[in-house]
């Protein structure tokens, strides 16, 4: 049995320290320990990527990270990219362009857009599609979630202007 280690994460904004094995993973401990259900798990192999977070302004598929390699980390899921009074732009978009079926994927993909969009803040369709290619889904046939990325984006953009 290994021995376990003080891991400290910032989850959402919230200080986290814990004693783990260096060999859990991220997404165990996320759902399991931290009772932060949003990354869904699918997969376990990376494939599918209902597991996606950010750490460290970066999407990782967080079935592939061990909780050592996220030791220091600051971590972002679904619930920490809006309140419940007020959704981030990503998540009316998908909700407004239908973005979404059953929803098991959904957390994943915003995660994964939001990055996709700080990276670019402007995508053409192919660039969305590509960005989004690690995250699968079995219900929607994607067109939906590329509307509903290109609809955010567009809103993002023109926000930015406005403030400008």
């Amino acid at each position: 049995m290994s021995k376990k280690m003080q891991i400290t994460l910032t989850v959402n904004g919230e200080a986290q320290d814990l004693l783990a094995e260096p060999r859990e993973l991220l997404i165990h401990v996320l759902r399991e320990r931290l009772n932060i259900t949003g990354p869904h798990i699918g997969c376990e192999t990376s494939h599918c990527g209902a597991c996606t977070v950010t750490m460290d302004g970066k999407s990782v598929k967080s079935c592939t990270v061990f909780v050592a390699q996220a030791n220091g980390a600051s971590i972002t899921t679904i619930e920490g990219i809006s309140t419940p009074d007020s959704l981030h732009v990503l998540q009316n978009a998908f909700r407004e362009h239908h973005g979404l079926q059953c929803g098991f994927c959904t957390p994943g993909m915003i995660t994964r857009a939001i990055q996709l969009l700080e990276d670019n803040p402007n995508p053409t369709e192919e660039e969305v599609r590509f960005g989004m290619a690690g995250n699968l889904c079995r219900c929607t046939g994607y067109q939906n979630i590329v509307k509903s990325v290109l609809a955010a984006a567009t809103e993002m953009s023109a926000a930015r202007e406005a403030a400008e």
